[in-house]
């Protein structure tokens, strides 16, 4: 029965969640499986990765296959470099102690390698944080100065508003005057019209 070591598929819709399994080729994607191995996240940064190492070591020495993806999980877990070790030792090329010294040598160095990564992508997202924070500032003073020049903006029109008004009240009592003359004057001469009017006829 040929084994492979691939990734099952589990979580929701645009959130997918995997279990490494060993099962067999010719079952299901999401199918029966014969061991689950461990668990992959993608969702966080950087992924979220749990492996049976000693599990996973047995099954490719009993000839599983990993598949791509699964192959370089494994190989990031330090799934592969330890069945390497192991195939040393069968060999006698290394003795017990050995293996396992350069095991956690790697181990070590992986683990530092993480850590920076992890402190790198604080420090980008601290930054980013503050920029963002910058830009919200920025945003903010160029809404209040708006603001700002919007109220002067009215109070010159309305003290404008209030010198024309000031300047046109004696106009306007000149033409108040005007107007209250004229109907006399018309009222004077309307009579005069309509005795020439009764002469014609």
């Amino acid at each position: 029965m040929p084994v492979k070591i691939r990734l099952q598929r589990h979580g929701k819709k645009g959130k997918p969640f995997y279990w490494i399994v060993a099962a067999d080729s010719r079952a299901k994607r999401d199918g029966k499986f014969l061991d689950k191995l461990g668990i992959y996240n993608p969702n966080t940064n950087p992924a979220q990765i749990e492996v049976n190492i000693d599990g996973a070591v047995q099954w490719l020495q009993n000839g599983a296959q990993p598949t791509d993806t699964a192959r370089a999980i494994l190989s990031y877990k330090g799934v592969m470099m330890k069945n390497h070790l192991a195939g040393g030792v069968r060999k006698g090329a290394l003795t017990e102690e050995q293996a396992e010294e350069k095991f956690n040598a790697w181990l070590e160095s992986k683990a530092k390698t993480v850590d920076s990564k992890k402190a790198t992508l604080a420090d980008a997202k601290g930054q980013a944080e503050a920029e963002a924070l910058a830009a919200e500032k920025a945003v903010n003073l160029a809404r209040i100065a708006a603001a700002v020049e919007v109220e002067e903006v009215a109070e010159e029109v309305a003290e404008t508003a209030e010198e024309v008004a000031t300047e046109e009240a004696p106009v306007a009592e000149a033409a108040v005057e005007v107007a209250e003359e004229a109907p006399v004057e018309v009222a004077e001469e309307a009579p005069a019209a309509d005795a020439v009017t009764k002469k014609e006829e």
